[in-house]
């Protein structure tokens, strides 16, 4: 097993400058090697996805019952065609999403299609409807897969979108219109439908037996989206539609149905309590009875477990300082007692099965490990370790992530991760606030490669889960980060002041380093707070919230950015953009060109404003990249563009 790892690094990492391992940005600006990670049904073979030059990735297999024999199978260019998951649909035959981004003349979107490859890398053939040029529209969405149907080999059962077709002077069209369920046969493409398609369906949830029993409509409104989704349930064997829930996404109310169970003719979803996010069961028999299934009275609950290709629920995850989860199985709960002991300081999750689930993969990481993949055979007990996440990092000593509690100016206990560099006495450090996106997101204990790089270079890098992340209930989120700004900015400047009251950072040598919603906290931090930080960071920031919400204008969210955004006096006070004048410390800004997140004009406008102030950023626009900078180059660059900048500002 040792060779078949060593073989499989030096085939994925043919195209790396190893002359540059050394270089801490080369080794933490790497993409994740392995990005995924699938097992076929009768425990034989695994697929994963790796990473190569670019944005660019391919598919592999690994052939546990020839010899761990290693075939390359499909790749993708990265220009702009990407690889994402591949699940099998049979033994044999394995279903992926490519995904990229276009520029349709006025901004960049996303596009999605689903195709199906055999094991040995003949027989593509895609799954997505495929459009003609009588389409009276584009759909940029090619639909997905909801279920892999065992016991029909090769089929699959798949939310596809259809598009009507007309065309002047001709008397044939096609009117059917919105999302539909069709199985389809992989090999053949012979379909069969299964829900006509229905104009405001957004999603379906089937059984895992090939059972679709669940719909969510779209509520439009003035031609706009409400946020609301309306969910209606089909009784065991029955085509007639019924009341579920309506769920509203900005309020966050109301039950939202996420796996069914199919033992118990259930579904597990979302709801809150006592305003925080827990797990129920609703019946789907008509009565309509509701039990409560899991909650916590410190954090929300933020997924549903489930195992193998029929997506049986096994457990409700949640993250106190770790991430937890509470198990409904008993042997599974007990095989991770077992796990735990054997591999001791490790995080670890199923991540797929057998079809007998015999047959495990385990995903292994903590704070000072990137992260391995393993397969576990339950009947001979055996664990084999598989590849590593990030190869690279193998031979660098990675530093310890510690939770701590910030106290901010009115008294509030802001949690937090603490990371400081290995071997060095942890007073009057040159020190990075890093507040996370989103702002609807937080930060968990593990690895992270941004804070970890700047750990290894000697930095003390602190992570605040400010007021308005999510995850621990209505309370803390508020009103969001954006409505809620001047709590949110202000437990991050109380998270650098922290830094220097406990004598950690040194005061001249303070940074603050965001992406997305983290940039604008960067940004908006060094307004509010402008003698405290001396060096700020923004990657793909937003800078205006007014231009956030125009970028919506348009589109069928413009009402859900809207209500979130709100207005009032903190739509202009809560725009660094607006604020350009105040900030005193240098900026750097980096942006891809491609960012469906957050437009690159963001960036552009605050670059602008920063130069009528007479601050000229350190700016860098990244072409033809979008929100993460998938790119194991250009994230090289950042780091290094970024430690040089922070060197430059903190120097007397």
């Amino acid at each position: 097993m040792r060779n078949l790892i060593l073989s499989l690094l030096i085939l994925i990492f043919s195209d790396t400058a190893f002359a540059q391992i050394d270089d801490l940005s080369t080794a933490f600006g790497a993409r994740t090697a392995v990005q995924q990670m699938s097992l076929s049904p009768d425990g034989t073979k695994i697929a994963f996805v790796a990473s190569t030059k670019g944005q660019a990735s391919r598919l592999q297999t690994i052939d546990l019952a020839a010899g761990n024999k290693v075939t390359n199978i499909l790749a993708a260019s990265g220009k702009p065609e990407r690889l994402g998951g591949c699940g099998w649909v049979s033994h044999t035959r394995l279903a992926c999403l490519i995904y990229g981004t276009l520029y349709d003349g006025i901004a960049p979107n996303y596009f999605t299609r689903i195709v199906a490859v055999n094991a040995d890398g003949t027989g593509l053939k895609m799954l997505s409807n495929r459009q003609s040029d009588r389409a009276l529209y584009r759909a940029l969405a090619g639909g997905g897969i909801l279920d892999y149907l065992p016991g029909k080999d090769g089929k699959v059962l798949m939310a596809r979108p259809y598009v009507p077709e007309g065309k002047i002077g001709s008397l044939i069209t096609k009117t059917e219109e919105g999302l539909g369920v069709d199985e389809i046969d992989s090999t053949t493409l012979q379909s069969k439908r299964v829900v006509k398609p229905v104009r405001d369906a957004i999603l379906f949830i089937s059984d895992g037996k090939g059972e679709v029993r669940i719909m969510g409509l779209a509520d439009l409104r003035a031609d706009y989206l409400s946020g609301v989704t309306k969910y209606r349930f089909r009784p065991k064997g029955s085509t007639d539609w019924q009341y579920l829930s309506d769920y509203d996404s900005v309020a966050n109310t109301g039950f939202q149905p996420m796996v069914i169970d199919e033992t118990d003719n259930s579904v597990l979803g979302f709801e809150k309590l006592d305003g925080r996010i827990a797990v129920y069961r609703v019946k789907l028999d008509g009565t309509g009875q509701k039990t409560l299934v899991f909650s916590h009275d410190k954090v929300d609950s933020d997924s549903i477990v489930t195992i193998g290709r029929s997506n049986r629920p096994i457990g409700v995850g949640y993250v106190l300082n770790e991430r937890m989860v509470q198990y409904f199985d008993p042997e599974l709960e007990a095989l991770r007692g077992r796990l735990a002991k054997a591999m001791p300081g490790l995080a670890l999750s199923i991540i797929d099965a057998s079809e007998d689930e015999q047959k495990l993969l385990i995903w292994a990481t903590s704070d000072i490990n990137a992260g391995q993949y393993f397969l576990l055979d339950r009947s001979t007990k055996q664990l084999r370790p598989l590849l590593a996440a990030r190869p690279e990092l193998q031979q660098v000593q990675l530093a310890k992530v510690r939770p701590v509690e910030v106290l901010a100016s009115d008294g509030t206990k802001v949690p937090a991760y603490l990371t400081l560099p290995v071997g060095r006495e942890s007073r009057n450090l040159p020190a990075i606030v890093m507040p996370h996106g989103g702002p609807s997101a937080r930060d968990e204990w593990g690895f992270d490669w941004l804070p970890q790089f700047f750990a290894a270079r000697g930095y003390a890098v602190l992570q605040p889960n400010y007021r308005g992340s999510s995850g621990y209930g209505d309370e803390w989120y508020q009103k969001n980060g954006f409505q809620s700004w001047a709590t949110a900015i202000g437990d991050v400047t109380d998270s650098g002041r922290w830094l220097v009251s406990q004598g950690i950072a040194d005061p001249k040598r303070l940074a603050i380093f965001g992406w997305s919603y983290g940039g604008y906290a960067a940004l908006q931090s060094g307004a509010v707070a402008p003698d405290l930080f001396k060096a700020i960071i923004a990657v793909a920031p937003v800078t205006d919230l007014n231009l956030l919400r125009k970028d919506s204008a348009g589109y069928l969210n413009y009402r859900v950015v809207a209500e979130f955004i709100g207005s009032g006096p903190h739509v202009k006070e809560g725009s660094p953009a607006q604020r350009a004048s105040q900030i005193k410390a240098p900026v750097m800004i980096v942006h891809g060109t491609m960012d469906v997140n957050v437009d690159v004009g963001h960036a552009r406008l605050m670059v602008d404003r920063l130069q009528d102030a007479g601050r000229a950023p350190d700016y860098w626009e990244v072409p033809d990249l979008d929100h993460s900078l998938e790119d194991s180059a250009v994230r090289r660059d950042l780091l290094r563009k970024s430690d040089a900048f922070l060197q430059k500002a903190f120097v007397p």
